[in-house]
């Protein structure tokens, strides 16, 4: 621990999930962690369980840009810069190319591919030499699921953005890179599912996995903190796949 002291940063969809677990991790390892997403409540939790001294809500949505301008601004007026950027948010449903229209591309590609630019764009002033960039992509990006192809390729952009923003930054010994967890139990599960499907989804999905199992959103954590530190101080423009062996093996 202690990683990070003194450092800030910020988690979007820091309210739940893999979100939730990142900013408690990298709070743990001394960062001020700015959380923002979209539902308030969930946001006041996640700095109740972190503690007022090492955590700031702000809530918006990553695809409003006016929204990135006030978690940016809260970020400013804290005066010490930014260290960590952990490009979480996302949003995802299923839809077969004969079910996809045009509301289902716009929103999905609104958050993960525009939001998640702008995320890191509207960063850029902030972030102190040396600064982490850390992109939340995902296996989905890789093995072609029925009915998820908008958020898969969506997935796709997040890495190649990982790419190509990491060899743009480096000048300013900005690193950037991805992570790409497999299926991860989160309450995101019963939220593409439903409650009663939730059930059989999380066996289908640890049955696709080469340990048996789904991961932990604590597992995504300790990687993107890693990515976060200087312990991954030679890691630029990778993807680093959190998957429990599911496209390894």
């Amino acid at each position: 621990m202690g990683q990070l002291e003194g450092k800030t940063a910020v988690v979007t969809g820091g309210g739940t999930g893999i979100g939730l677990a990142t900013a408690l991790r990298l709070a743990a390892e001394g960062a001020h962690v700015f959380v923002t997403g979209r539902r308030k409540a969930e946001l006041d939790a996640a700095v109740a369980a972190i503690g007022p001294a090492r955590a700031t809500a702000v809530p918006g949505d990553i695809s409003d840009l006016a929204d990135l301008d006030r978690l940016y601004d809260a970020v400013r007026a804290r005066g010490r810069g930014l260290d960590v950027v952990f490009a979480n948010a996302a949003s995802f449903s299923f839809a077969s190319l004969e079910q996809t229209t045009e509301d289902h591309v716009d929103q999905i590609f609104g958050v993960n591919v525009r939001g998640t630019l702008f995320t890191v764009q509207k960063a850029l002033p902030l972030l102190n030499d040396g600064a982490s960039v850390i992109l939340n992509a995902s296996t989905a990006a890789d093995n072609g699921t029925e009915a998820f192809g908008a958020y898969a390729a969506s997935k796709a952009a997040v890495r190649s953005y990982a790419r190509t923003w990491a060899n743009e930054l480096k000048g300013r010994g900005i690193r950037v890179n991805a992570v790409s967890p497999g299926p991860v139990d989160t309450p995101g599960i019963t939220t593409v599912f439903g409650e009663e499907k939730a059930a059989d989804a999380k066996v289908s999905l640890a049955a696709s996995v080469a340990m048996g199992r789904m991961g932990r959103p604590e597992e995504v954590a300790a990687v993107v903190a890693f990515l976060a530190s200087g312990q991954s101080s030679y890691v630029l423009g990778a993807n680093l796949y959190v998957d429990g062996g599911e496209n390894q093996i």
